[in-house]
């Protein structure tokens, strides 16, 4: 398989004190892995320092062979615009724009196809992931699950070559959770290679490969692909990483 992120000892401190220490892995195209750890652990910053929302103090991230960690900032956030897709924990669109208006936005902006072509792909992503019949609704109208939703779809609007997650589903419950991942799931099995930070199993279990970091470390690492998620044994990936979790003191 190609590898799409090679994560070379990368190191962050802030204000004398290491966060990261001299993190290895690489994420094959395609993959979707889940990143976990205790509170403190440095997941998040992880999250960011392979992604380019803020630079590590040493390593090297190699993103399809280009090294984005010593990019200038206007290159960067091209990088992030053109290659990339995010998803938090809250949506964060834009109050003053419809739900399309905020998805159609970066699109727009990064110049990559005409608009026509991105309102095109509007529609097809939005229909995708159900929430077409609220397209021209203020944000406030909508439900959250409807929201995180819009999020994805704003994420996907420029063909990303990886999306990031961080606690995607941490504000919902349990039966939009599930409804978000089995969209989540579904663009992975498209071909876009994932990559979340949760703290919650049943989440990460639908991964193929689970980061475990403790103390600034990669700790332990877990593959789940080979317990093919279908809705036979997904219960039983789910024991699998809660048994896994547990030895690692999580």
């Amino acid at each position: 398989m190609k590898t799409i992120l090679d994560v070379q000892n990368l190191c962050k401190s802030f204000d004398n004190t290491q966060v990261l220490n001299d993190i290895n892995f690489k994420v094959e195209k395609g993959e979707f892995i889940a990143i976990m750890g205790q509170s403190g652990s440095g997941k998040s910053t992880l999250l960011y320092n392979i992604s380019g929302m803020d630079r590590p103090t040493s390593g090297n991230v190699l993103l399809c062979g280009k090294d984005i960690s010593k990019l200038k900032d206007e290159k960067i956030s091209e990088v992030r615009l053109n290659q990339m897709g995010f998803i938090f924990q809250h949506s964060y669109l834009l109050k003053n724009l419809s739900v399309r208006d905020n998805i159609v936005l970066p699109g727009f902006k990064s110049g990559k196809l005409s608009r026509e072509q991105v309102n095109e792909n509007v529609d097809a992503i939005m229909e995708k992931t159900g929430i077409s019949n609220v397209a021209d609704h203020d944000i406030k109208e909508v439900s959250g699950g409807q929201l995180q939703r819009a999020a994805i779809c704003r994420a996907l609007i420029n063909q990303p070559d990886i999306v990031f997650g961080d606690e995607p589903t941490g504000a919902l419950n349990s039966g939009t959770t599930k409804e978000v991942m089995d969209i989540i799931n579904e663009i992975n099995n498209d071909g876009t290679t994932i990559i979340i930070v949760t703290h919650d199993a049943r989440v990460a279990s639908r991964a193929n490969r689970v980061i475990f970091l403790m103390d600034g470390n990669i700790h332990n690492e877990l593959i789940l692909g080979k317990y093919k998620a279908n809705k036979i044994n997904k219960s039983y990936r789910e024991k699998i990483l809660s048994e896994w979790l547990e030895k690692q003191g999580f």
